[in-house]
């Protein structure tokens, strides 16, 4: 049925032989490169700074086992020429390869951590400095001017930046450790010191110092700096005379512990004035002041006294003012309660972004006091406390200004009635990133202007005039 299937056989070309394989010569193993010129020079810097790390250290050891200070007679400044007599002799005696400099600065921290702060006494000498910032012992930021900016200060590692903290914290009978691993603290010259510690510090203990100085700014540094006016400076002057109740509001940073400092300044020398602090920093010259601060716990858990406990208390030392540095919590209700039952003329500051923000943060922080008060009533009591709010503030670039000047009227219905008297208006930003503006008198007569004659107080009718009172230059 079906036929012989034919088939044809297709031919292939012969396969070409395989080239042979051609193996490749080994190649030389490549020499490590040459670490770049600034690596190295990093490199080198380094270990020249470990090196003398552990000089300094070294020295610092053979000193405390060979010093004897009750040995030693004289002022702090005899003592530390005695010291540094010693401390060039160790020196001597390790016969280090040191050039003059670097001596001297060697000397110059030995005497530094037996005397003082260690790597901070170089930022702390230095006046124009307002902040330090620590961030772990290798990273210190410093603000100069309104500008933050990064120092070469180290310190050796974390045990040195602890034992740092403890001489500060020691020094004003508190402590920092894993119980309590955030402290506020003060130093010699009244600047704040507040620190936080592992565990709560990830990168390591963070240290944040802000300074006042011994010699601290005054209405006249505010004025030749154009953060306030003499008009402004004249009329606060007389409500302080006259003996309102005045109220300082501002964010961080933008001064108002200063501003409260210049503010009691003007309190006659007569009167007895309490200041009530968590860290005490406030510098009142008059003769007679009181001065409390709040502590906390102990290692138990005990012991702690509020600033709440030392306002209460203050009512009963026949105070003619209460000047409280912060109010933050429940010692809030109690502050103003004190301006409404005969305690005038005083003064606290709060943290706020503007004078309206400050009435929201007073009623909150009068229901933090536990009691359930009616918003009406804790208005009232407000509107009936406060006759001043003044608000200073940080501008973009750093300058601080006191951007208004503002009378509490009184209540309209829920709401309490405000007027700024003396205002800055922002204009713009300058080419260095620094904002510009002008002070101006708005136009309104305070409706205490009475008040404030028949205290006794200068009150000049042209202060209240609307006028631009100075001016900014773009800078």
């Amino acid at each position: 049925m079906f036929g012989k299937r034919s088939t044809t056989t297709i031919k292939l070309p012969p396969k070409a032989p395989a080239a042979p394989e051609r193996k490749e010569p080994p190649r030389p193993k490549a020499a490590p490169a040459a670490p770049a010129p600034a690596e190295a020079k990093a490199k080198v810097s380094d270990d020249k700074l470990e090196a003398f790390n552990q000089l300094k250290s070294k020295i610092h050891r053979k000193l405390i086992e060979q010093l004897d200070m009750a040995r030693m007679t004289g002022d702090d400044e005899t003592v530390r020429q005695q010291v540094r007599e010693v401390v060039e002799h160790l020196c001597e005696q390790e016969n280090t390869l040191l050039n003059f400099n670097e001596r001297q600065r060697l000397i110059n921290e030995v005497l530094d951590e037996t005397f003082g702060l260690g790597p901070l006494e170089v930022l702390l000498a230095d006046p124009s400095i307002s902040d330090i910032l620590i961030n772990g012992p290798r990273q210190i930021f410093v603000e100069r001017k309104g500008r933050l900016s990064l120092t070469d200060v180290r310190f050796r590692d974390d045990a040195h930046l602890m034992h740092v903290i403890d001489k500060i914290v020691s020094a004003v009978g508190r402590r920092c450790d894993e119980v309590s691993p955030m402290v506020d603290a003060r130093l010699k010259d009244g600047s704040r010191v507040n620190a936080v510690i592992p565990p709560l510090a990830i990168d390591g203990a963070t240290v944040s110092i802000r300074r006042f100085g011994a010699d601290p700014l005054t209405f006249d540094d505010y004025i030749n700096f154009n953060s306030c006016t003499e008009q402004m400076r004249d009329f606060l002057k007389a409500c302080v005379l006259s003996r309102f109740n005045i109220l300082i509001v501002g964010g961080t940073g933008s001064g108002k512990t200063t501003l409260l400092n210049n503010l009691s300044a003007f309190i006659p020398e007569s009167e007895r004035i309490v200041t009530i602090e968590d860290a005490a920093e406030l510098q009142l010259r008059q003769p007679h002041v009181v001065r409390l601060e709040s502590r906390p716990a102990n290692i138990e858990g005990k012991g702690r006294i509020a600033i709440r406990d030392l306002l209460i208390n203050s009512l009963r030392m026949r105070p003619d003012r209460i000047v409280v540095g912060e109010c933050r919590g429940p010692e809030t209700l109690d502050m103003l309660q004190a301006m409404n039952t005969g305690h005038d003329g005083s003064l606290t500051t709060i943290h706020a972004n503007s004078t309206r923000d400050a009435v929201a943060r007073v009623e909150t922080m009068v229901m933090m006091a536990g009691f359930e008060l009616p918003i009406r009533a804790i208005r009232q009591q407000f509107a009936s406390a406060i006759q001043i709010i003044v608000q200073a503030q940080r501008l973009t670039g750093g300058p601080r200004k006191m951007v208004s000047v503002t009378e509490v009227q009184g209540m309209e219905g829920d709401i309490i009635t405000m007027q700024d008297i003396f205002a800055y208006e922002q204009l713009g930003i300058g080419p260095s990133g620094k904002a510009y503006g002008r002070f101006v008198a708005t136009g309104i007569r305070p409706s205490f202007v009475e008040r404030m004659k028949a205290s006794g107080a200068h009150v000049d009718p042209r202060w209240f005039e609307r006028q631009v009172l100075s001016e900014d230059a773009p800078e």
